[in-house]
């Protein structure tokens, strides 16, 4: 009996091209359809994502995932918010704008910042927002790279001031971001310590907003570190740099003419 042919390159690049249709939209090599919810999770809070156009081509991008697993989650394709791409924010500004006195207002930005205030302090049990508008949050988020996101923020500020507060979950900008290297749950090399993926920042608001939100946390992980593992597997391992071997063996050596004259 022959032994089945192993596949050829042309065959691997045609499997690699053919995409998953019937859930996660990947290419079936690496499908994610068994790690996500086997339908979308519905969630008090509403979430609405600014994706950078630039992201919808990109490889890593984490939200399509996202948009699988969450029920009430508004994806909108622009570099900036602004009135009439949604009706939900929409209703929002215009409520704020018949009534400026509203004692609480139930849209957050999630954005890194002096400014900003901490997520830890935003609970059910905080005394300064209502536990009723806690249950019609609605959280915006930018997705993009570290400086598209900031360019999408600012430019949004005009229409979000109105309406919407900035948050923050915690970060340090004075140092280095991670790697995919350095954690299970990092695609690409972040900016600065507290940077993440938009799915994991969705995914930490949610464990705090949401009653179950342990549980919602738990879930959207899950598909995000099975992502991760994935992409691992295609990176070649890093090789020290030629000129970082060098300067290694020259203070080795200058280590030990040092030990010998002592």
């Amino acid at each position: 009996m022959d032994s089945p042919e192993k596949p050829t390159s042309a065959d691997e690049k045609q499997t690699r091209r053919r995409i998953c249709t019937a859930g996660c939209g990947r290419p079936i090599n690496v499908c994610l359809c068994n790690t996500l919810p086997s339908t979308p999770i519905r969630t008090t809070t509403d979430i609405v994502i600014l994706h950078h156009p630039h992201e919808r081509r990109h490889k890593l991008a984490t939200v399509p995932l996202l948009s699988k697993c969450l029920l009430n989650c508004e994806i909108i394709v622009g570099r900036k918010l602004k009135y009439g791409q949604s009706k939900l924010l929409d209703s929002l500004h215009d409520r704020a704008c018949e009534n400026s006195n509203l004692p609480f207002r139930r849209a957050l930005y999630l954005f890194p910042g002096s400014n900003a205030l901490p997520f830890t302090e935003i609970s059910r049990d905080n005394s300064s927002v209502d536990p009723v508008s806690m249950n019609e949050l609605v959280l915006i988020v930018f997705d993009g790279t570290w400086k598209h996101a900031k360019e999408m923020m600012l430019a949004s500020l005009s229409f979000l001031s109105s309406f919407a507060v900035q948050v923050c979950l915690d970060f340090d900008a004075k140092v280095d971001g991670g790697t995919i290297f350095d954690s299970d749950l990092i695609l690409r090399k972040e900016p600065f310590a507290g940077c993440m993926s938009t799915m994991e920042a969705v995914a930490r608001c949610l464990r705090v907003l949401e009653p179950n939100g342990i549980e919602i946390e738990s879930r959207i992980i899950e598909v995000l570190r099975a992502m991760v593992s994935f992409q691992a597997c295609f990176l070649k391992p890093m090789k020290p740099r030629q000129n970082s071997i060098k300067s290694t063996i020259a203070k080795n050596k200058k280590k030990e003419n040092t030990a010998s004259l002592g």
